[in-house]
């Protein structure tokens, strides 16, 4: 096996990543902090140019490129299986997987949504990370820290009119990943779900687009909350986790 480049001193070094919906927003800012820790990228999104700039930034901080693959979950199928078998070819392990792509869908009343709405939605937000679960698990089994962080939302517990979609795909992702964390008790994986909170995204501006988004946290205000989640010192296992909550209490922790 050919081994990545290391960035020595970095948190993440020599650990292969992979992280979804990684051409903007989250996945964008998580790419650019996990390069600057020393992990060797690969990052999957819909949009090629966005992926490649995400790219320059990525040589940038790491001096290194980042292996893009275009591909839109919803509709990706054997694709994503087959993503799981080059990545065995090239590395033979994964150590870290960010599963960040999601589909915010029609914010209307459940009986009002389209059925082809709803598949793509469900297509974008479980059924693809069932697919990524099943093709990646035998990977990050292979990693002495195998960890796999999943990107939730608040909605998924709660009842909020005309959020129907959105939640009930957040809620069944939370309620699969929970179920394959106690799968996995006993392995060196740790699997989590992190609820970053409202933040200046593009699915946050289609939810609420009168909102001043200079009034939110940007992206990269998370990224230490996903670092902590992934790196191989991380001891949380099967856990809902409220991004900003978790690191205040980590701060105060250590004042």
């Amino acid at each position: 096996m050919t081994s990545p480049d290391i960035k020595s001193g970095g948190r993440l070094a020599g650990r292969i990543a992979l992280i979804t919906g990684a051409s903007r927003g989250i996945g964008a800012a998580v790419a650019r902090r996990f390069a600057a820790e020393g992990a060797q990228l690969i990052l999957v999104a819909r949009t090629v140019g966005g992926l490649e700039e995400v790219d320059d930034a990525v040589k940038a901080a790491s001096g290194r490129n980042a292996t893009l693959v275009p591909l839109d979950l919803a509709v990706a199928g054997d694709g994503i299986d087959r993503l799981g078998q080059a990545i065995f070819e090239r590395f033979k392990r994964l150590d870290i997987l960010v599963g960040n792509a999601a589909a915010l869908g029609d914010l209307s009343p459940l009986s009002h949504i389209e059925p082809k709405d709803w598949d793509r939605l469900l297509a974008t937000n479980l059924s693809a990370n069932w697919r990524l679960i099943r093709s990646l698990e035998p990977l990050l089994r292979q990693s002495d820290a195998g960890r796999a962080l999943f990107v939730t939302s608040g909605v998924s517990r709660r009842a909020v009119p005309y959020w129907g979609g959105y939640a009930v795909s957040k809620a069944a992702l939370d309620a699969m990943v929970g179920i394959w964390a106690a799968e996995l008790a006993g392995s060196a994986v740790r699997v989590n779900l992190l609820n970053p909170g409202p933040t200046a995204t593009r699915i946050r501006a289609e939810a609420f687009p009168g909102e001043d988004p200079a009034t939110l946290p940007p992206p990269e205000a998370h990224t230490e909350a996903f670092v902590r989640l992934c790196e191989p010192a991380c001891t949380l296992h099967g856990q809902w986790i409220a991004a900003d909550e978790w690191i205040d209490r980590k701060a105060k922790s250590v004042q």
